[in-house]
């Protein structure tokens, strides 16, 4: 009769896939057939869902609150009249929750004086946002950055004497550049910056179309950032030398009347025309 080997190892169990696996379909028990939710969803944490102090009704009704809309009536007189439990029931899960912290209720004054009550739902007890916490400081928003500067322009040279004749034939100067090249046009700020300088120019006898040709002349072929200071430049750098100096013309010489012999006295004496002297003419009228 033969003999059984007593030291070769025993067949494998088979394997429980309920047991040794997580996501196999077990035997008993609850069976999730999930379907994924893109809208019309509350998401509900576990430790109210399965918690383990809360009656069923309470957790219920925690769910309830946590899935409707801020505003809604959640007074025991509005949920005894959505539910079939009692107002005795529903009061009593409001205790439950408000004890385990899912509800907070106050009474508050409203601004028409009348007593309200204000209930906060919270998913966390323990956890309030920043806005709920009275005690802790309000942190302050960071001032806004002011907004960046325009650059000035550079500054222009003065004429010595700026009559508004002079400085209305500057601007008309500064206004016509866009003609010659259309990247010049200029807005009424930059044009009132700059017609000082194109009067000193104009004051050093330089004619408009001299200036024009000056600051229209060699520009750069890219685009011109900022054309104002292009010319506040040039206005600066170019500036003419003021002219020579010319000693004003001596007046004409006055002109004197012809030499005359006085008809009475023969004295010769200075007069347009022949006659009396002087002294003659002073006797004549005494003795008259």
């Amino acid at each position: 009769m033969d003999t059984h080997d007593t030291s070769a190892p025993a067949s494998a169990k088979s394997r429980n896939p309920g047991k040794n696996h997580t996501h196999g379909r077990p035997n008993s028990g609850v069976i999730h057939e999930h379907v994924r939710l893109t809208e019309n969803f509350t998401v509900i944490g576990n430790d109210l869902a399965q918690h383990r102090e809360l009656s069923l009704l309470a957790i219920g009704l925690a769910c309830y609150i946590q899935s409707v809309r801020p505003g809604t009536a959640i007074d025991i007189k509005s949920l005894a009249g959505r539910f079939p439990e009692g107002p005795t029931r529903i009061a009593a899960a409001l205790r439950e929750l408000e004890t385990h912290g899912y509800l907070r209720r106050s009474r508050l004054r409203a601004p028409t004086g009348r007593i309200v009550t204000r209930t906060v739902s919270s998913n966390r007890p323990g956890h309030r946002p920043a806005a709920d916490t009275p005690d802790r400081p309000v942190r302050r928003a960071a001032p806004e950055k002011p907004p960046p500067r325009k650059r000035l322009l550079p500054p222009v040279p003065k004429p010595g004497y700026s009559s508004p004749e002079l400085l209305r034939m500057a601007v008309d100067v500064l206004a016509g550049l866009r003609r010659h090249d259309p990247r010049l046009l200029l807005s009424a700020t930059d044009a009132e910056h700059l017609a000082p300088g194109v009067a000193a120019w104009l004051e050093r006898d330089l004619t408009p179309t001299a200036i024009r040709h000056a600051l229209t002349e060699n520009l750069p072929l890219e685009p011109l950032i900022r054309p104002a200071a292009l010319l506040a430049h040039r206005l600066t750098a170019q500036l003419p030398p003021p002219p020579p100096f010319r000693p004003p013309a001596p007046p004409p010489p006055e002109r004197r009347h012809p030499l005359q012999t006085c008809d009475r006295c023969d004295r010769a004496f200075r007069a347009p025309e022949p006659g009396h002297c002087r002294d003659c003419r002073t006797s004549t009228n005494g003795a008259a």
